[in-house]
């Protein structure tokens, strides 16, 4: 085992999925989504970082090989529990069928890697699970963008007569809080993290069917 810094930060990485359920346990919103905004987009970039410091440094080694893909879907794994759980229920039901694609996917094909073994190699990641990974990260973040202006537009509005807020929204009294755009920040981040969601669904879908595809002539070998 050789802590370089690639290695150590994966592993920093891989310590900061479970972080980001810890942020909602002791912190109240939207600090939490905050915490876990900053933890998220924190360890997305250090995924870039430790694989370029690897490489220019050449110090890839088979513990951060091992280590780095486990990084990677626990962190998609946690935060989009996390997203389903703590939704709207009219966010709900557009988050859970691609959340439920992308996690059945990382399953389906760790499990297709430790069945192959030693031929596990031939499943390389492409350019497309590249941008599928890009996609659901940055969906990720714009997601939990969506909990701190929802909670700040709530927060803004506390005690307000539904009245006034309507009127407010209809330009008739002076927005003196800011709800208008607390409330567009809230609905486009909404619509863009979860059409960039549904991209990475479809991506993975298609990276999914390409590595079982690979794979089947070692499937049959070994039958």
């Amino acid at each position: 085992m050789k802590w370089n810094l690639p290695n150590i930060l994966t592993l920093l990485r891989l310590l900061a999925a479970p972080g980001l359920a810890v942020m909602f346990l002791y912190f109240t919103r939207p600090y939490a989504d905050w915490f876990a905004l900053i933890l998220f987009v924190s360890a997305a970039v250090t995924d870039w970082f430790d694989g370029y410091l690897a490489r220019a440094w050449k110090q890839e080694t088979k513990m951060g090989a091992m280590m780095d893909p486990i990084a990677d879907k626990a962190m998609v794994v946690v935060a989009l529990m996390i997203l389903v759980g703590y939704s709207t229920e009219h966010w709900t039901p557009w988050l859970v069928l691609p959340a439920t694609v992308i996690l059945f996917r990382e399953v389906f094909v760790s499990g297709l890697r430790e069945y192959l073994g030693d031929v596990a190699g031939t499943l390389k990641v492409t350019k497309l699970a590249k941008w599928k990974t890009t996609a659901q990260m940055i969906a990720i973040a714009v997601l939990f963008s969506q909990g701190i202006f929802e909670h700040y537009l709530v927060m803004s509005s506390f005690g307000m007569d539904q009245g006034i807020v309507d009127q407010i929204m209809a330009g008739e009294v002076a927005d003196l809080h800011g709800l208008r755009w607390k409330l567009d920040g809230m609905i486009w981040s909404g619509r863009v993290g979860l059409w960039l969601l549904w991209v990475a669904a479809a991506l993975t879908l298609i990276t999914g069917f390409d590595y079982l595809r690979k794979a089947m002539p070692h499937l049959r070998e070994t039958r």
